[in-house]
């Protein structure tokens, strides 16, 4: 199993920007996907961004599109989430995930369901004032 380390959060102004990494340890032998998911206390973790480590197929969520870009290095397993213009309702815990793609008629993406992932980072808080 990749174990996975997120660094980059903080706090900033609403209308900055912020660059979250994830760095995975071990070995991976096939396609795999990357994502980041977001978290406030009393609700639940939301997919952010995924990305195909194949073909770097990339999938965000509505209120994020736009602002946040999702990159990978498959060479080091690292992955990262470019976030500008961030709003107060960006703030949350962010968690890096690894997973597998799933197919459905014969095309592969990445799911979007926490449950779709099987390694997890430990979190990284983001503030963003207003």
């Amino acid at each position: 199993q990749v174990q996975m380390m997120e660094s980059g959060g903080g706090s900033v102004q609403t209308g900055g920007s912020l660059r979250l990494s994830c760095v995975g340890s071990g070995s991976v032998t096939s396609t795999y996907c990357m994502a980041w998911f977001r978290q406030i206390p009393g609700k639940e973790r939301e997919p952010v961004a995924t990305i195909y480590s194949a073909d770097h197929t990339t999938t965000y969520a509505d209120s994020v599109k736009g602002r946040f870009t999702i990159s990978l290095d498959n060479t080091r397993l690292t992955h990262t989430l470019q976030m500008n213009s961030l709003k107060p309702e960006d703030a949350a815990t962010y968690y890096c995930a690894k997973g597998n793609p799933v197919v459905s008629d014969g095309v592969f993406s990445c799911p979007t369901a926490p449950s779709g992932f099987d390694s997890w980072g430990q979190g990284t808080q983001v503030i963003v004032s207003s």
